[in-house]
């Protein structure tokens, strides 16, 4: 099974989240973007997102993009 690839950057999603006091859930229905979606994010699998979907999702967090997405030196590989 080859290596996954990681690109160094972090999905603070889980913290923004429960510093909200907010649900996964509760985020889809806000941000029309489906739970599924969402999830690939939080766990830090996705591959790419739409500047409209991080632009949502940080208006609903009331939060940056860099506070959203932060890079992981560590992880580049």
């Amino acid at each position: 099974m080859p290596a996954e690839d990681t690109t160094g950057i972090h999905c603070r999603l889980d913290e923004l989240l429960e510093q909200r006091g907010m649900t996964l859930t509760e985020l889809s229905k806000r941000v029309g973007v489906s739970l599924v979606n969402l999830s690939v994010l939080k766990n830090d699998r996705a591959k790419a997102i739409r500047f409209s979907t991080l632009a949502a999702v940080c208006q609903a967090l009331e939060c940056e993009v860099g506070d959203l997405l932060v890079t992981d030196p560590g992880a580049a590989g």
